[in-house]
C-alpha cells in the first residue's frame, strides 16, 4: 500500500491544459442549451496524510479528487449543478439540471457574471507550486522522528495527540462566457505536533495539552520536524500548574497566532455578505476611524510563495493591492461581484475572500510586548464561539499567562475575556513585530488597553 501511495502521479501544471479545454467545452455545452451567461470553476486535488500516535501510524490517507461546480443564468435566475464525471453525456446532464434549476428560480437583479471589460488578462507566475517528493515511508518516519523529539524534551509528557505529516497539490481553473479562462497549480504542506503532560500540581494530577505546527507552499521552507516537536513540548510544559485569576479589567496580549483571529472578525464585519445582510456590526462605518490612527491593513496578492497569493478571485476578477484601513480609516469593504451590487458599489476583487493581508507594526518584539502589557493576560488559546458580529459583543474562553512587571508569572485556564470588537480595536496599544507567518493575515501580537477578565 506505502508503495502504490509513494509512486502515484502527482497533480500539477500539466493537468492545466485539460482542465481549462474541460471548462471551455462545458461553457459550450451551456450556451448551447441556451443559457444566457455561465462559470465553471474546477479544482482536482493530491494529498498525503500521516498521522502518528506513541510511535504508531493510527492514519495513512491518500487521496485524489476532481470536483466541476457549474453555474448558469437565465436572465437573472441562477442555476448551479456539480459533477466530477467529465464525460460529454455526464457534462450534458449537469448542464442540464443547472439550467432547469435557473428556470425555477426567482429572478435576482444582482445576479449574473462580473462586467467583462474586468476580467483579469495578465496572470503573473507566483511560484505557488512546489511538490513535495516524499513517499508515505519517509512521511511516517519524519512524524515519528517529530513526536519522539518531542517525548525526549521531559518524561512528564506522558502521552501524545499525534505528530502529522500533510502533503497537497492541486490545480484550479475558473471559466466563464465572456471567454475568460484562469487556472494555477498550488501546493500547501503542515507538520504538526500536539502534546499531553502530566505532573503533580498544588498537591493534585493536572494534565495539559498545547501544540505547534508550521504550513507552508514549499516543504523546503517549513521548521525543522524535529524543531516542531520540540516547541510543541515546551508550549505543553509550560501550561503545567495553570490556574485561574480573579475578575478583573485588565490589559490583554494576545500572541501572534491567536491576534489573526482576532483580525479576521474585522475581515468578516467588513465582507459584503455581512453587510448587505445588516448583519455586521461595520455597517455604515466606511469612511470613519475603526483603529488607531498609526493603524493599517491592506492586501498583497501578488507576492510570490505566499499562501494567499492569486492573480484572480473567484469572479475572474483580477487581484490587486489595495488597503481596507489606511491610517486607522476604513476606507474599503470587501466585496465580490455579488456583494459590491447588492450594496450598489464596485467589486474589491475579494470573491472568496482576501489575498495577503498585511496588518502594520512597530519594532517592539515579544518580549518588549511583554513590558508593554506589563499586568494583565497573555492569551495563548481561546474556546468558544461567543462572538457576535451584529453586535461586535465578543465573549471567548482563553487560556494564557498571567504577566506582572512584564513578566511572565504562571499559566492560567479557566478564564473568560470579554468587550466589544468596535472598542477593542479602537483600544488597540501596539502591535509587535514577532509575525506569524503562517497563514493569510500576517500579524504580530496584538495589545488590547482594556477588558473584561472573568475568573475565579
Amino acid at each position: 500500500m506505502t508503495a502504490n501511495v509513494a509512486n502515484s502521479a502527482g497533480v500539477g501544471p500539466e493537468d492545466l491544459p485539460r482542465l481549462e479545454a474541460l471548462v471551455a467545452q462545458i461553457v459550450d455545452e451551456a450556451k448551447q442549451q441556451g443559457a444566457s451567461a455561465c462559470e465553471v470553476g474546477v479544482s482536482l486535488n493530491q494529498g498525503l496524510s500521516v498521522n502518528v500516535r506513541r510511535g504508531e501510524v493510527e492514519t495513512l490517507e491518500f487521496n485524489r479528487d476532481q470536483g466541476f461546480a457549474i453555474t448558469l443564468y437565465s436572465g437573472q435566475r441562477k442555476g448551479s449543478a456539480s459533477t466530477s464525471d467529465t464525460s460529454p453525456a455526464a457534462i450534458k446532464q449537469a448542464v442540464e439540471a443547472a439550467l432547469t434549476i435557473a428556470k425555477h428560480a426567482s429572478e435576482d437583479p444582482c445576479a449574473g457574471l462580473a462586467d467583462a471589460a474586468l476580467m483579469a488578462k495578465d496572470l503573473p507566475n507566483l511560484d505557488l507550486y512546489h511538490p513535495w517528493a516524499l513517499g508515505a515511508d519517509q512521511a511516517i518516519e519524519l512524524a515519528q522522528n517529530m513526536e519522539a523529539a518531542a517525548f525526549a524534551v521531559d518524561t512528564r509528557l506522558s502521552n501524545s495527540d499525534g505528530a502529522s505529516v500533510n502533503l497537497y497539490q492541486g490545480c484550479r481553473v475558473y471559466g466563464n462566457s465572456h471567454g475568460f479562462i484562469g487556472g494555477y497549480a498550488g501546493t500547501r504542506h503542515s507538520l504538526s505536533c500536539v502534546m499531553i503532560a502530566e505532573a503533580q500540581e498544588a498537591g493534585e494530577r493536572q494534565m495539559q495539552r498545547d501544540y505547534w505546527y508550521d504550513v507552508k507552499r514549499n516543504a523546503s521552507n517549513l521548521q525543522a520536524a524535529e524543531a516542531i516537536g520540540r516547541k510543541a513540548a515546551e508550549r505543553t510544559l509550560a501550561r503545567l500548574g495553570a490556574r485561574s485569576v480573579p475578575t478583573a479589567q485588565v490589559p490583554v496580549l494576545f500572541a501572534p497566532e491567536i491576534a489573526s483571529g482576532v483580525l479576521g472578525h474585522f475581515i468578516a464585519a467588513i465582507s459584503g455578505g455581512n453587510l448587505y445582510r445588516k448583519s455586521s456590526f461595520l455597517e455604515g462605518a466606511l469612511g470613519q476611524p475603526v483603529f488607531p490612527s498609526w493603524l493599517s491593513l491592506d492586501e498583497r496578492p501578488h507576492l510570490p510563495g505566499l499562501l494567499g497569493s492569486s492573480s484572480f478571485d473567484n469572479d475572474g476578477l483580477a487581484t490587486r493591492a489595495q488597503h481596507f484601513v489606511k491610517d486607522g480609516v476604513l476606507s474599503s469593504y470587501l466585496l465580490s461581484t455579488y456583494s459590491g451590487r447588492k450594496l450598489g458599489m464596485p467589486s474589491t476583487a475579494n470573491a472568496g475572500g482576501v489575498h495577503n493581508l498585511f496588518v502594520s507594526h512597530g519594532n517592539d518584539d515579544f518580549a518588549a510586548m511583554l513590558k508593554k502589557l506589563d499586568r494583565g493576560l497573555l492569551v495563548t488559546e481561546l474556546m468558544g464561539q461567543g462572538v457576535n458580529m451584529v453586535t461586535g459583543d465578543y465573549s471567548r474562553g482563553a487560556g494564557g499567562y498571567w504577566v506582572e512587571n512584564g513578566q511572565i508569572q504562571f499559566p492560567v485556564q479557566e478564564v473568560t475575556i470579554a468587550g466589544n470588537l468596535k472598542d477593542m480595536f479602537h483600544n488597540i496599544v501596539a502591535i509587535g513585530n514577532d509575525l506569524d507567518l503562517r497563514g493569510n493575515v500576517r500579524t504580530g501580537s496584538l495589545l488590547i488597553d482594556n477588558m473584561m477578565l472573568a475568573g475565579a
